[in-house]
């Protein structure tokens, strides 16, 4: 998949509206935006799901890991079929499709159904993947690693902006006479029907690239995809360095997910907050996604104009090795107001590191970006299972061993070596993920590229800020 650079936007103008560029911007943000809002629409609910449905702490968790293994598959398949059919196709069957489970939960009736709702709801996740591969088919070099990282962090806002979102939706519908505890079903049908719609609007409103969708310039004869130029899935599973940045985005955006969906319980059971401030605390952490993204992007930019494409594996290793350093001194904290400093910093530095990764992927190789960009986004989620899988392995241990200990003093006493039980078992955890995290930075500095490649993205990024240049004058 291929498309000429001069044609390629240079610049994020915002509101150019008529740049074809700027357009599919806007679109891909929003329907990842709606996506992600779905995908973890059901987490502000799950006190009532878990009520109504009788979920077992067991289930509870493993709805959490189900959320996110369903992904793992969809984006290393979506990846391929991008490079095959387009983004524009492929984005357009992914929200229509994707709808279906999202309506679904609404409906379900049990715990079996519920796990099989959250696996199937996790394949929209692969929307990361689709929103990757248009904007880095649609923005120059000197711009791509911004473009790429804005519309991410944009739609990764959407998993945030559920916790404030979906409670509102309860709210309108329990006002035109629902009963409360029904809401949570109307909510995920009304946010499966918005992913429908925007399926729709992506058809008739986005193409594949600047010049057009990739089925008619193939049939023009305007793009030529000969064997030479066509690359095997197996070739590029092969390149060492598209594994490096698999791990590394599991060390990134897997680590965000895991953080973010143990936070609420573990700042209530550590700092002894109330569940409305402890979710309140993430949400506001989530939110910095409107600007963080966008930071790891930009710098990734500014490190590849002066060092090249070396320069933007440098910061990377930078960034994410500092995302490490703060998790470990997150894990030691024990004041509230030192751990909000540091839960800041991680926030916004893996964030960062995110956004640094894909500054990083579409230069890895041009001719299959769809692929390298869902193998890379594959291990996002492979990050956050196995963050998760050991969090509830530590956490269940030390949980079930406090109840045990103190079987029966009372309930209350009961409940609060619990939750002061699975404290210490998940900051252990975070201690360990923390120094996983900064082996896994020094590790991605073993990113190497050909003085050929470095010669091609140098001619590539003259060429793309010439033209910024010419159309600045």
């Amino acid at each position: 998949m291929n498309s000429s650079t001069p044609t390629k936007s240079t610049n994020l103008n915002l509101l150019n509206f008529k740049n074809v560029s700027i357009r599919t911007f806007w679109i891909t943000s929003i329907s990842f935006f709606m996506c992600f809002f779905a995908w973890f629409g059901i987490v502000p609910f799950m006190p009532d799901v878990v009520k109504e449905l009788g979920l077992t702490p067991d289930q509870k968790w493993n709805s959490i890991i189900l959320a996110v293994s369903g992904t793992v598959f969809a984006r290393l398949l979506i990846g391929k079929l991008c490079d095959k059919y387009g983004p524009r196709i492929c984005y357009t069957w992914l929200l229509v499709l994707g709808a279906i489970p999202v309506v679904l939960c609404g409906l379900v009736q049990t715990p079996l159904q519920f796990l099989i709702c959250r696996l199937f709801i996790g394949f929209i996740g692969a929307s990361f993947v689709i929103t990757q591969v248009h904007t880095s088919l649609m923005f120059a070099p000197n711009i791509v690693g911004t473009a790429n990282a804005t519309s991410a962090g944009w739609g990764n806002l959407g998993g945030g902006a559920n916790r404030l979102g979906m409670p509102l939706i309860a709210a309108m519908v329990v006002s035109f006479g629902i009963a409360e505890g029904e809401a949570w079903r109307y909510s995920m049908v009304i946010a499966g029907t918005i992913c429908f719609f925007m399926g729709i609007l992506y058809y008739l409103f986005t193409q594949d690239t600047p010049e057009g969708n990739i089925k008619e310039l193939r049939e023009a004869g305007k793009m030529v995809t000969t064997k030479k130029d066509q690359i095997g899935f197996l070739k590029v599973l092969k390149d060492y360095r598209i594994w490096i940045l698999f791990v590394v985005y599991a060390a990134s955006f897997g680590i965000e997910l895991t953080v973010y969906g143990t936070m609420d319980d573990y700042l209530q059971n550590t700092f002894q907050l109330e569940r409305i401030t402890a979710g309140n605390i993430v949400l506001s952490f989530a939110l910095m996604n409107i600007f963080a993204r966008t930071l790891g992007g930009f710098f990734g930019d500014k490190f590849g104009k002066l060092k090249g494409l070396r320069g933007r594996v440098l910061f990377l290793s930078f960034i994410l090795t500092l995302q490490g350093i703060i998790l470990v001194s997150f894990s030691l904290t024990t004041s509230i107001v030192i751990g909000f400093v540091f839960l800041i910093l991680f926030s916004l530095s893996v964030q960062m590191a995110e956004g640094a990764t894909f500054s990083v992927v579409p230069f890895i190789n041009k001719k299959a970006i769809g692929s390298v960009s869902g193998i890379v986004g594959a291990g996002g989620n492979v990050g956050a299972f196995l963050a998760a899988i050991l969090l509830k392995s530590k956490s269940s241990v030390a949980e079930k061993a406090a109840i045990a200990a103190n079987e029966g003093l009372g309930e209350d006493i009961i409940n609060s070596a619990q939750a002061a039980a699975s404290s210490a078992a998940v900051s252990q955890g975070y201690l360990i993920i923390g120094f996983i995290v900064v082996v896994t930075g020094i590790v991605a500095l073993a990113i190497k590229f050909s003085n050929e490649d470095e010669k091609i993205a140098d001619t590539e990024l003259k060429q793309s800020l010439g033209k910024l240049a010419t159309a600045n004058n």
